[in-house]
């Protein structure tokens, strides 16, 4: 009898402990100069965020010589000593694509890199995060980075999935990396109709129950940012960051002409981008009730629960735009 109370009681032990085990609230910092607002610091206390992913590089090609190249390396001003801070480093496609590569030399130059950027700002690291969607024709390189990277880094090392990876992963294969972080947004084309292209549920669904099959552990990047889609004679020519609802209706040069798009009524420069009369954006964002709607379409596809959501990107401009309890939320349906 003894062993048996013993046993119930090590089980209930157990679902107690899961129960009230919850992913923690992270977040990704994507700007060339570390400096927090204000308003960024209150969200990261009132998260208890202790970890930030943050850009470190990208790696471009050379216009010149087509060799692997660094761009944009992050400034800090201010210090970082009471987080873990996780590099990533955001490497195009068309690296990975190029032949004859030489990838330990690339491997050793990107650890070289973010060696010396966490010396410079006394930063210790005990994970690196590389950014790539590779295609079935950069697979057999990037494979091979990851795991020359991994050997030499001696660090964990996570990667960067989308959607499609995880679907037909038999054909893209898995890096041989610890974990992986679902990037759940950037779902459609940036198209001049009526689509949202970071959050559309009807497309997410096609790969939501392949989740279940994924063999690499899974945490979660959900968006919290906006942007609008430039439209001239009913074709795309740009990107607008940090565009939304909000600031369009405050500019008397755009008229809005229904929930998503506004009209252009007079030529202007905004945000360094100029705007012709009559040309279109279309504003894209993800709202509160997206969130929560990706939140539980991926609980409920999950076989084992994220140990992280990590929200793309900290961003005063992006946080104004939410409950500040919000992102306590999202998390509370895993």
């Amino acid at each position: 009898m003894k062993k048996n109370s013993f046993l119930v009681l090590l089980f209930l032990l157990l679902v107690s402990c899961n129960e009230n085990t919850k992913p923690i609230v992270s977040f990704y910092y994507w700007k060339t100069i570390f400096k927090l607002s204000e308003t960024e610091k209150e969200v990261i206390h009132e998260n208890d965020v202790r970890k930030i992913y943050i850009r470190y590089f990208d790696i471009d090609l050379n216009s010149n010589d087509q060799s692997p190249i660094p761009l944009a390396p992050v400034r800090f001003q201010e210090a970082m000593n009471n987080f873990d801070i996780v590099p990533v480093v955001y490497i195009k496609n068309k690296v990975m694509l190029k032949q004859n590569i030489d990838l330990e030399d690339l491997a050793q130059k990107t650890i070289k890199l973010i060696n010396e950027i966490n010396s410079k700002n006394k930063i210790y690291n005990k994970e690196i995060q590389i950014d790539c969607d590779w295609t079935l024709s950069s697979k057999d390189n990037y494979l091979k980075f990851i795991e020359v990277l991994k050997k030499l880094s001696q660090k964990k090392l996570s990667v960067t999935i989308r959607l499609h990876q995880v679907k037909y992963f038999m054909k893209t294969k898995i890096p041989n990396a610890d974990s992986g972080v679902l990037m759940y947004y950037n779902m459609g084309s940036i198209a001049p109709d009526s689509l949202n292209s970071i959050y559309d549920k009807k497309i997410a669904e096609r790969y939501l129950k392949s989740l279940k099959r994924y063999p690499l552990h899974l945490n979660f990047a959900l968006p919290i940012y906006s942007w609008a889609v430039h439209i001239r004679n009913k074709k795309v020519i740009g990107l607008c960051s940090k565009l939304n609802v909000s600031s369009l209706k405050e500019d008397r040069n755009f008229e809005q002409i229904n929930l998503t798009f506004f009209k252009v009524k007079h030529s202007n420069y905004k945000n360094g981008i100029f705007y012709e009369e009559n040309d279109l954006l279309k504003t894209e964002s993800v709202s509160q009730e997206d969130l929560k709607e990706m939140a539980q379409d991926l609980e409920e596809n999950l076989v084992e629960s994220p140990n992280e959501i990590i929200f793309y990107d900290l961003d005063e401009f992006n946080i104004k735009n939410y409950e500040k309890n919000i992102f306590k939320q999202i998390v509370s349906y895993f």
